[in-house]
C-alpha cells in the first residue's frame, strides 16, 4: 500500500472516534453558550444558521429532496424530537444548572432504552438475560452519579425532569426515524428537520425574557454548534455510512458521557472523583452489554468446532 493509500486508510479508521468526539463537545458547548442566552432562544438562531448553511450546501451539490409528502412529515416529526425537544431538553436542564458531564450520562442511556425496546417490540417479545443485566448496570451507574450529584446540589428535581425529557425525545425520535424515514440524502433530510425544529422552537424563545449578550463564548458556541456539530457532524456521519461503518459509530456512542465528563472536567473543573468514575464505568458497561450484537449460533458452533 503507497503512503497516500495507507494515510487514507488510516483517517477513514479515525472517523468513528473523531464523531464519538465531536459529539460529546456538544454538551460542553452548552457550558459556554448558556451563561450568556437563554436557551430556546440560542437553539432558534442556531438551527435558522444551520438551515441556511445546508441551504447553500443544498444549492451546490444539489441532491435530492424527498419526493413523498409523508416523507415530508415524518423527517419533521423527527425533527422536533431529536433536534427540538433532545437539544431543548439538554440546554434547558445545563441552563438550570445540571452539570455537563450528568446530562449527558442521562441522555447516553438512549441506546440502552432504544435497544430493549427494539428486543421487546420483536417478534419474539423478549428481552435477553443481557440487556436486562445491562440495564440495572446502566442505571446503577446512573444513580451513583445523579445521587451524588442531588447531594451536592448541582441536580435538581427540575433539571433532571429536563434531561429525562431530552432522552425521551432522542429515543422516541430514533425509534420513529428506524419504522417511518426512508433512506434519503442526509443534506436535505437535515435542512427538512431543522425547519420542523425552527419553527417549534422559535415561538418559545419569544417567550424568554433574558436577552442574549453577544460575548465571545457564545459566538465562540454558536460557531461551533452551527459549523462543527450541524454541518461537520452530519457530513462525516453521512461519509461513515457510504462507507458502511455506521454500526462502529454505535458501538461506540457508549464512550461519549465518560469522554464528555473528561472534558467538563479539564474546562470547567467539574467533579471526577471515585464515585463519578464508578457510575460512568458501570453506565458505559450497561449499554455496551444491550446494545452488543448477540452471535448466532451457528458462528458461536463453528468457534467451539476444534481445527
Amino acid at each position: 500500500m503507497n503512503a497516500p493509500a495507507a494515510d487514507r486508510a488510516a483517517l477513514i479508521a479515525a472517523m468513528p472516534a473523531v464523531f464519538v468526539l465531536i459529539w460529546s463537545t456538544g454538551f460542553v458547548v452548552a457550558r459556554y453558550g448558556m451563561p450568556h442566552a437563554p436557551p430556546m432562544t440560542f437553539l432558534a438562531w442556531r438551527y435558522a444558521l444551520s438551515v441556511a448553511a445546508f441551504a447553500l450546501w443544498i444549492a451546490w451539490s444539489r441532491p435530492r429532496w424527498p419526493r413523498d409528502r409523508a416523507q415530508w412529515v415524518h423527517l419533521a416529526v423527527t425533527g422536533v424530537l431529536m433536534h427540538a425537544g433532545y437539544l431543548g431538553g439538554v440546554w434547558a436542564a445545563v441552563k438550570a444548572g445540571i452539570p455537563a458531564g450528568t446530562v449527558a450520562l442521562i441522555v447516553g442511556l438512549q441506546p440502552l432504552l432504544t435497544a430493549l425496546w427494539v428486543s421487546w417490540s420483536g417478534a419474539e417479545h423478549r428481552i435477553a438475560l443481557r440487556q436486562w443485566a445491562g440495564l440495572l448496570l446502566g442505571l446503577a451507574g446512573l444513580a451513583l452519579v445523579v445521587g451524588r450529584k442531588f447531594g451536592l446540589g448541582e441536580v435538581t428535581p427540575f433539571n433532571l425532569a429536563l434531561s429525562v425529557l431530552a432522552l425521551a425525545s432522542i429515543t422516541a425520535g430514533t425509534l420513529y426515524q428506524k419504522r417511518h424515514v426512508a433512506p434519503c440524502d442526509v443534506r436535505t433530510a437535515n435542512a427538512v428537520q431543522l425547519l420542523a425544529a425552527f419553527a417549534v422552537t422559535a415561538p418559545l424563545a419569544l417567550l424568554e425574557a433574558e436577552p442574549m449578550v453577544l460575548h465571545a463564548e457564545l459566538i465562540g458556541a454558536m460557531a461551533w454548534s452551527v459549523l462543527v456539530l450541524t454541518l461537520g457532524g452530519s457530513s462525516l456521519l453521512y461519509l461513515l455510512i457510504q462507507r458502511g461503518a455506521a454500526t462502529r459509530v454505535t458501538s461506540l456512542m457508549y464512550l461519549v458521557p465518560p469522554c464528555t465528563a473528561v472534558l467538563a472536567w479539564w474546562l470547567f473543573g467539574e467533579a471526577l472523583g471515585p464515585v463519578v468514575l464508578a457510575g460512568i464505568a458501570l453506565t458505559a458497561v450497561g449499554v455496551a452489554l444491550v446494545v452488543r450484537e448477540p452471535v448466532p449460533r451457528e458462528r458461536a458452533a463453528a468457534k467451539e468446532t476444534p481445527a
